[in-house]
């Protein structure tokens, strides 16, 4: 069970959830291939120079061994940072979540979020992430980089939040807007 899905109060929905794209694992993904080349290459070193000294190679082949053992470490590292990042839209509040062991959490209600900025860099509009900032009424700014889909998280904020406004009228039903366009 998520952390958004345990802090629900009663009446709450969840409406929207992202998280980080999986663009933040490119820096993890380029780490564990250099140690995998550089440990694939001791351990194939040492096996293909079988006049070498024991010790020698016995070290070039545990070396080796221990690079490829680090490359899936750094990979399963940059999964749990990606993993461990929740954000989310309720009908009451924004919810961000980082971290596993230590963690940080923003929740705003929706009354008090006074904006929403979305930047996105030419990549992420074509691959789909980008940042937001959100701001809250005492002017505290909270920034989140490379997150999946910014555009539709702020725009179910802005949904929620216009549901919310008193006087506000509520959207006309699919089927009412063509009844009356005939």
């Amino acid at each position: 069970m998520s952390y958004i899905d345990k802090t629900l109060v009663p009446g709450e929905k969840v409406v929207f959830t992202t998280r980080l794209h999986w663009i933040v694992m490119l820096g993890h993904i380029f780490g564990a291939i250099v140690l995998w080349v550089m440990g694939g290459y001791l351990v194939y070193y040492g096996y293909q120079h079988a006049e070498m000294e024991l010790t020698s190679r016995h070290i070039a082949e545990y070396g080796g061994a221990a690079l490829l053992v680090c490359g899936f470490i750094v990979i399963l590292a940059g999964s749990i940072r990606r993993n461990a990042t929740e954000m989310a839209v309720t009908t009451r509040r924004v919810v961000i979540k980082t971290g596993l062991a230590s963690r940080k959490t923003i929740e705003m209600l929706l009354n008090k979020v006074e904006t929403i900025e979305v930047s996105e860099p030419g990549m992420g509009r074509v691959l789909g992430y980008g940042s937001i900032a959100m701001i809250g009424t005492g002017g505290t700014s909270e920034q989140f980089h490379k997150m999946a889909r910014p555009l539709e998280f702020r725009s179910a904020a802005q949904q929620e939040i216009e549901r919310l406004t008193p006087g506000a009228v509520p959207p006309a039903p699919a089927d009412a807007v063509r009844s009356k366009e005939k």
